[in-house]
């Protein structure tokens, strides 16, 4: 009796446990139940429990800076350029076959850079700074008299005591006002780029000025045309690049370019007048004596 009883009750809880097992959410049943895959699994927690941002958790003190307290300052820090390496020095392009020198040598001069009255230029500096030759060439001209006179005023005496030189490049260069010319420093001379031809002055019609150099640029004429002689080109560009930079820059070309523009011998336009000269006075006779109011004296004596 009590053996057929259990034989019941399992039957019973077989089933029961059966039918849990393999019950599904639609009422179907299957042979075995399959877990859910892990993606979904992680997207149905994350849709379960969403995410809050953090927040600061409440107390008692302000946040800095909310009570208007400046933040420390961090002192700023120096910053120290590092050292260049020193730079590479170029030698200037060689622009001619010809090297000149800068006409006024041991001494500071000044000049200006534009066109006054004449195609020349001042170059003002001490009495007795060395005039030296521009480039290598053969001396032209050379007048050891100051033979300029305010009363006259003529065009050829205007530079006083001067020197020329005609360079191997075909140009001819003035230097004029000079204190006193070179020992030795005659026409037909050869001299070299740099020679000594004479002495900053202040002859011809610089006499009331400072000393300074007469400097200028043309090419060679008969010394009648002592117009051309004074300067036809403007040579400041030649005496930067002599001075400061390249000592190839060659006023050849722009020479010839002049000449052959104007001509060989050009008339002058600019300074020609000289003053006229003065008229001399008649000499005045002594008056012939008159016989009639001489008086005879007589000679007293022992």
């Amino acid at each position: 009796m009590r053996s057929g009883h259990k034989a019941r009750l399992a039957v019973v809880t077989g089933a029961v446990l059966v039918t849990g097992a393999c019950g599904s959410a639609g009422g179907a049943t299957s042979v075995s139940a399959r877990p859910a895959p892990l993606s979904q699994a992680v997207a149905a927690t994350a849709t379960a429990t969403p995410e809050t941002p953090e927040t600061p958790a409440a107390t008692g003190s302000p946040a800095p800076g909310a009570t208007g307290t400046p933040a420390p300052r961090v002192p700023p820090q120096t910053l120290r350029r590092p050292k260049a390496d020193e730079p590479v020095r170029v030698p200037p392009p060689k622009l001619s076959d010809f090297t000149y020198s800068f006409p006024v040598q041991g001494c500071r001069v000044t000049y200006q850079s534009q066109l006054l009255v004449l195609p020349k230029t001042t170059i003002w500096a001490a009495k007795g700074c060395s005039f030296v030759s521009p480039v290598n060439g053969v001396v032209d001209e050379v007048n050891v008299k100051n033979r300029w006179t305010a009363s006259t005023d003529r065009g050829a005496d205007r530079e006083g005591r001067f020197v020329t030189v005609v360079g191997d490049d075909g140009v001819r260069y003035l230097g004029g006002h000079l204190e006193r010319v070179a020992p030795g420093i005659v026409p037909g001379r050869r001299v070299t780029a740099g020679q000594i031809l004479g002495q900053v002055g202040n002859s011809g019609n610089a006499r009331s000025t400072a000393s300074n150099l007469y400097f200028a640029i043309s090419w060679k004429t008969d010394p009648s045309l002592w117009w051309v002689r004074r300067g036809m080109v403007n040579p400041w560009n030649y005496l930067d690049a002599w001075l400061n930079g390249n000592r190839t820059l060659s006023p050849r070309d722009e020479m010839t370019a002049v000449r052959n523009r104007t001509g060989a011998a050009p008339r002058c336009a600019t300074l020609c007048a000289s003053k006229p000269k003065p008229k001399s006075k008649p000499t005045e006779r002594p008056p012939r004596p008159d016989d009639k109011h001489i008086t005879v004296g007589t000679l007293s004596g022992g």
